[in-house]
């Protein structure tokens, strides 16, 4: 197997509080190759941050097996990488000391965190920011932190679990098409999890529906744009608003009411 590889067979995952039983996730099975960027949508209580993760290793499988290049996961590791919703940034460290973070962990020297904490704040676009503290910075600005502190300690596999949600939608724009930069420049496999159709569709090379809950696999949509438009050209073609509708349309008809016989 190629490095990054996800495989998911038979996946359920149980939530037991002691007085109920929720099951969130039943049998999906799906596979993602090294180097691919995978979209994930649903309707709202799917599981869909479950299945991120179960991937991550933060909670355990209820039942089946997640494997990444063919070895079972037993708990987090550096070979995942995970980017929040609300950054989850230490507001007690800089800039540079929030990127450093992982490579601490790691024991790596102090001169080679910082030489590489450097490159992934250039990265995005953060240089003369590396003394500023979380309250200092705005959303936009907390959301590239919290990737180069990602991206730092260098993960096989990015899980992304809506990251750009809490922005407008031009910064929002801004960050996907970075977000795509880093992707073809590093050669990262990629889920993302999104309630964004659109999102999805931008930036995924196969979307993922998944079913209302207990969520599983409803179907996947494959397509293939053409990235060397610019954003305009790539959402007005044919082929994105056909797949856009497509997969819009599947979604829909996890989130209307069941009709009762």
């Amino acid at each position: 197997m190629s490095d990054g590889d996800i495989s998911i067979s038979n996946l359920e995952k149980v939530y037991d509080d002691g007085a109920e039983k929720t099951k969130a996730i039943e049998d999906l099975s799906f596979d993602i190759d090294s180097g691919e960027f995978v979209g994930v949508v649903g309707p709202s209580g799917c599981g869909k941050s479950s299945l991120l993760y179960l991937i991550a290793g933060f909670l355990e499988t209820t039942d089946g097996t997640i494997s990444v290049d063919g070895e079972p996961i037993d708990g987090p590791g550096t070979d995942r990488g995970v980017v929040f919703q609300d950054y989850a940034l230490f507001p007690w460290r800089t800039v540079m000391e929030n990127v450093t973070y992982g490579l601490e962990e790691q024991g790596v020297s102090k001169e080679e965190r910082r030489s590489t904490a450097q490159r992934y704040i250039d990265m995005m676009d953060l240089g003369g920011f590396e003394d500023r503290y979380p309250k200092e910075l705005s959303g936009g600005m907390k959301q590239r932190v919290a990737i180069a502190r990602t991206l730092a300690y260098d993960p096989k596999i990015l899980l992304m679990d809506e990251p750009f949600g809490a922005l407008d939608q031009p910064l929002r724009e801004s960050l996907q098409d970075q977000l795509l930069d880093i992707w073809r420049d590093l050669e990262k496999t990629v889920v993302f999890i999104t309630h964004d159709v659109e999102e999805a569709v931008y930036l995924s090379e196969r979307v993922m529906i998944m079913t209302r809950r207990p969520g599983t696999k409803k179907t996947v949509v494959p397509f293939d744009l053409d990235r060397s438009l610019d954003r305009e050209e790539i959402i007005t073609s044919d082929k994105f608003v056909t797949t856009k509708n497509s997969v819009w349309k599947s979604l829909r008809e996890e989130t209307q009411p069941e009709v009762q016989p």
